[in-house]
């Protein structure tokens, strides 16, 4: 039985993991630099990846003028990114259903609830598990797990969305059925526990996921 949808936030609900990426290319191209995507694809979903993202730039640059401006130039782009196409219609389809309705994220509570507050959507939200509640992040199981406590159902009753490999990793983990939803900056991976892969969340309805649940079930 469905009771309860817990959601992925960065890249998912709303795309904030590209547009840190084109923040960091917006800021090569004014300094006249060449910007490999590439370099910052890889490490989207973790928190543990140490990289130099300024090796383009002159060793005696003053990194902390060009973070204050990366930071910045990714804030005003994040905040005028709107949710993902289906997100709004899932989630209000879930509510209205009974359905509990959780988050599950690899960053801060005042990172998440400060973009679902902007946007108007923290309201929609029953229980929200992050990365500061927890000992490890993802791809380890815990916030999710933390989830699920918090929502009051196990993880056979519910359904965890998913854009990045660690996170769908960590969903598998906790022992959820994984819908995987790559954004730009994930479609080149691979996600082996996506029990369903979608190109996006307005591409599947409440009923249609409850479908293809009770299917698979019977099919066991």
């Amino acid at each position: 039985m469905l009771r309860a949808l817990i959601f992925d936030f960065d890249g998912l609900l709303v795309d904030t993991e590209t547009v840190l990426i084109d923040a960091w290319v917006q800021l090569h191209d004014e300094d006249g630099l060449k910007a490999d995507r590439g370099i910052l694809h890889h490490i989207v979903g973790h928190t543990d990846v140490v990289h130099d993202y300024w090796t383009a730039y002159a060793p005696d640059i003053d990194r902390a003028t060009l973070e204050e401006r990366y930071r910045t130039t990714a804030r005003q782009l994040t905040l005028a990114a709107p949710p993902l196409p289906g997100a709004l219609a899932l989630l209000n389809a879930a509510r209205d259903a009974g359905l509990k309705i959780g988050l599950a994220s690899n960053s801060t509570h005042a990172h998440v609830e400060g973009h679902l507050a902007h946007r108007g959507m923290l309201k929609l939200f029953d229980f929200i598990a992050c990365r500061d509640d927890v000992a490890i992040g993802k791809p380890e199981p815990d916030v999710y797990l933390a989830a699920l406590r918090g929502l009051g159902v196990d993880a056979n009753e519910a359904v965890a969305f998913e854009d990045s490999v660690p996170g769908h990793v960590a969903a598998h983990r906790a022992g959820l059925r994984v819908v995987v939803v790559p954004n730009p900056s994930t479609r080149h991976c691979e996600f082996p526990y996506g029990g369903i892969i979608l190109e996006s969340l307005a591409d599947i309805s409440l009923k249609s996921l409850t479908d293809i649940l009770n299917r698979d079930s019977q099919g066991r």
